[in-house]
């Protein structure tokens, strides 16, 4: 246009080097800052002569070793592509773009009604397929239909969960199927046979044949049905390491496969029937490595038993382990940080369990919470808008690689010992996996793995939140463990005391010197559902005790406070009638103190001696 100055085009740069303007920062700077951190909150001295990084290493319960700092130097080289083998990155070349995962969502009650009404409203809600426990602990085999009322099964598949009445139950959906007239070659459903979880459950062996069998009738008449779960949810729940879940999990889809084959179908056809289940948990790093490196372990089993690679099919439970009964609504935020590190590993579906699910039966607002939380992470965060979205991370890539060969031994163990149906009779497997429940359980008891709301920061004047209870389902194998049922015991304990069970916090010097301890202490007393009677700086410590109505007593204050009136506070306690004094702090020369409390102590120790001592049945 006449009188008008054109704009010119800047140029544009052949390379764009990020943070280019900037020095580049060399691993020893980066030592020399993290030295010099370490120094000053006393966790190195000027003498210390190692790699101050080696400091902030921590160790999964598979011994694997998470550094603090990840480089290029740490590529992992081999993860493929999405859709390709070993399907590190995805099983399908799309991933989840399109379609997102599968919102599945679980219902194990018996009234056939009440399960129809619950499955409609969360159709509505936005889940795509159902979970459906029958039988035992479920709907009945012959109500089957009834629960089913008005699902557009065709749409939504149904997976079966149905114990050793797999084969009734799936003879029933089949029934329903063609009373529906849906055709046999556009039936997608799962029918839940699991005889080696069926075994890990009661301790009783169930024979693979039958469900080989019916397997290979349904490979032939329905194409898209797949027959078999393999469960790693019970050596999870048997307080297993990811490796351990891992492995039992792979080894019984081995197992599985074998009994396949045998029954007549071809590798590939064999591993199309075979759905993996496995726990999500609130570590999002080793969620989303759990789920990489399960793939990547599957391809290579179906790869040496002759098959073309397959790809493994994948459904996400929200750890039943990790869930609370105390403080259950902290479980929403652990199942929604488990439902993303599902969701950025890869699963094809996910079970968000609603909050309450450690309690009894969950109502519907819970129901609504789990599945809302899938609609966030999905349609508000666009989580599966990317393909494989950790993938090219040094850590995860690392983590991945890591889990992968740890799982492999434990897998090879298995095998070497005859197999994981050998290895459950003879109790080897049971007994490693003891062993790490052990060990998680001395973390749990002194707090290093911390459970928000029961052994961290509880709620004393919590209301109760009451749910209809689950019908028990059959046991007598694997022990079914949650994170937080020593300190929750406790609780119980304390809950069911006449009047609160009280202690006295005795605090020396001026408020400042004893706030943080006190804090400390009382923090920790409430876990066990101990009151912590704190009367702030009393001009007569001894006086207050004896108003308090309690027998224990607790020191919290300065290092300095201790050393000039701890030991005379203490004896005086104990000659006012306190029969214990603890102190808030590391263990020191004090005669008349009888425990301890720090940062790593065994927290569930001095909670149960505490409740012993006021007289606690």
């Amino acid at each position: 246009m006449a009188g008008t100055e054109s704009v010119p085009t800047p140029a544009e740069p052949d390379d764009l080097v990020l943070a280019a303007e900037f020095p580049e920062a060399s691993r020893e700077q980066w030592r020399e800052l993290v030295a010099g951190v370490l120094r000053k909150s006393g966790a190195i001295d000027e003498a210390f002569e190692g790699l101050p990084e080696s400091k902030l290493v921590t160790r999964t319960y598979d011994g694997l070793e998470i550094q603090p700092l990840y480089t290029a130097e740490d590529t992992v080289e081999g993860t493929g592509f999405p859709g390709l083998p070993p399907f590190v990155r995805s099983a399908r070349p799309e991933g989840a773009v399109t379609t997102g995962w599968d919102i599945r969502a679980r219902y194990a009650r018996r009234d056939a009604k009440v399960v129809n009404t619950a499955i409609l409203a969360d159709l509505e809600g936005g889940v795509s397929s159902i979970w459906l426990r029958a039988g035992a602990g479920g709907v009945p085999v012959a109500d089957l239909a009834d629960a089913l009322n008005e699902v557009y099964v065709d749409l939504a598949p149904v997976i079966l969960d149905a114990g050793d009445e797999y084969e009734a139950a799936a003879t029933a959906l089949f029934e329903l199927f063609a009373e529906r007239e849906i055709p046999a070659s556009a039936v997608t459903a799962t029918l839940g046979a699991d005889p080696i979880g069926l075994t890990a459950r009661t301790g009783s062996a169930h024979p693979l044949a039958p469900a080989a069998q019916l397997a290979a009738r349904v490979a032939k008449s329905h194409p898209k049905v797949r027959t078999i779960v393999a469960d790693g949810l019970p050596f999870h729940e048997a307080g297993g390491s990811d490796a351990q879940e891992l492995g039992a999990a792979i080894a019984a889809g081995v197992a599985y496969l074998r009994a396949l084959t045998e029954a007549g179908l071809d590798v590939d056809t064999a591993a199309g029937q075979l759905e993996f289940r496995l726990a999500a948990t609130a570590d999002q790093f080793l969620t989303i490595a759990k789920f990489r490196a399960a793939r990547r372990l599957w391809a290579r089993v179906t790869e040496v038993s002759g098959g073309q690679g397959s790809g493994m099919r994948q459904h996400a439970v929200t750890s039943p382990a990790m869930l609370t009964q105390r403080d259950p609504w902290v479980n929403m935020l652990r199942t929604t940080v488990a439902c993303f590190g599902a969701g950025v590993g890869g699963a094809d579906a996910i079970t968000v369990l609603p909050f309450d699910a450690a309690i009894g039966q969950p109502d519907a607002f819970s129901a609504r919470i789990a599945r809302n939380t899938h609609a966030v992470l999905l349609e508000e965060s666009k989580l599966a808008g990317v393909i494989d979205p950790a993938g090219g991370s040094w850590y995860v890539e690392n983590l991945t690689d890591e889990l992968a060969k740890a799982a492999w031994r434990e897998f090879t163990a298995i095998e070497a010992a005859g197999g994981i149906e050998a290895e459950l009779a003879s109790g080897a497997l049971a007994g490693r996996l003891a062993e790490t429940w052990e060990k998680r359980s001395k973390r749990l008891a002194t707090r290093r793995d911390p459970i928000t709301g029961v052994s961290e920061f509880p709620n004393l004047t919590e209301k109760a939140v009451v749910r209809d209870p689950v019908e028990a389902l059959p046991d007598g194998g694997l022990p079914r463990h949650r994170y937080a049922e020593a300190f929750e015991a406790l609780r119980d304990r304390a809950d069911a005391h006449p009047s609160r069970p009280r202690v006295f916090l005795a605090t020396l010097g001026p408020v400042a010197a004893h706030t943080a301890r006190a804090s400390f202490a009382a923090n920790l007393f409430q876990a066990g559902g101990i009151e912590a009677v704190n009367p702030g700086a009393p001009e007569d410590v001894v006086a207050e005790f004896r108003a308090s109505g309690t027998k224990v007593a607790c020191l919290c204050g300065s290092n300095t406070s201790y050393a000039e009136e701890a030991d005379s506070v203490a004896k005086a306690l104990k000659e006012a009638g306190a029969t214990s004094v603890l102190l808030a702090g590391k263990p020191g020369d004090h005669p008349d103190v009888t425990g301890y409390l720090y940062t790593g102590c065994d927290a569930l120790e001095i909670l149960t001696g505490t409740l012993n001592e006021l007289g606690v049945q």
